[in-house]
């Protein structure tokens, strides 16, 4: 009983911390996340906005191209928010917040629910949780002072460098396997494990 009202309580007071329209538009594993770091949380939210506004600007400029699905676009979106985290919340947390944000896709998945426009899969997944170890680990102690903007370009170098992963496809924009074949996507529809290619960025 004291569980569940603390449970409560805890859930209470991380409406109050981000919102809750906030709050209820999270994967269960990412609202245990804010549950347990509150006040990390509201910090979280004030960066994941301040992210998405810069990964607007990039793809309105189209310096790294526009494919937020699986390309450059993808890439650097993800390994910035990961270093604008890591600075601003510590490593440790920011590595758990993209873990959730990923047993989430995988949730969404499972409930033929999609994410940006289409349904998340094994590879993708995979994508995202390597560019977020690269963006954690991007952030020396000599970058925790750095502004947003030198972290910005920090971390397009190293999208421009190769260090960083995205899926391989044509120009098309057709989803290739790693022997360059293109990927039926009517034959791999709603599946999880689809033998997507992940590559450099270079």
């Amino acid at each position: 009983m004291i569980d569940r009202i603390f449970f409560f309580f805890c859930m209470c007071l991380c409406s109050v911390a981000i919102g809750q329209s906030s709050f209820r538009k999270l994967s269960r594993p990412e609202k245990f996340w804010v549950v347990f770091h509150p006040l990390k949380a509201k910090k979280a939210k004030r960066i994941t906005k301040e992210v998405q506004l810069c990964v607007d600007s990039v793809k309105q400029s189209g310096i790294i191209g526009r494919d937020g699905n699986g390309g450059k676009l993808d890439a650097f979106k993800h390994t910035y928010w990961m270093s604008m985290l890591s600075q601003n919340i510590g490593k440790k947390q920011a590595l758990k917040l993209g873990k959730a944000h990923e047993k989430g896709n995988y949730l969404q998945y499972k409930k033929r629910s999609l994410e940006d426009s289409i349904l998340p899969d094994s590879v993708s997944s995979e994508m995202d949780l390597k560019n977020n170890e690269i963006g954690v680990n991007s952030i020396e102690r000599c970058h925790f002072k750095i502004s947003p903007y030198e972290l910005k370009i920090l971390v397009l170098e190293k999208l421009k460098d190769g260090q960083l992963y995205i899926i391989k496809k044509d120009p098309a924009g057709n989803y290739l396997d790693c022997q360059g074949a293109v990927i039926n996507r009517e034959a791999w529809l709603g599946k999880w494990n689809i033998p997507k290619c992940l590559i450099s960025s270079l």
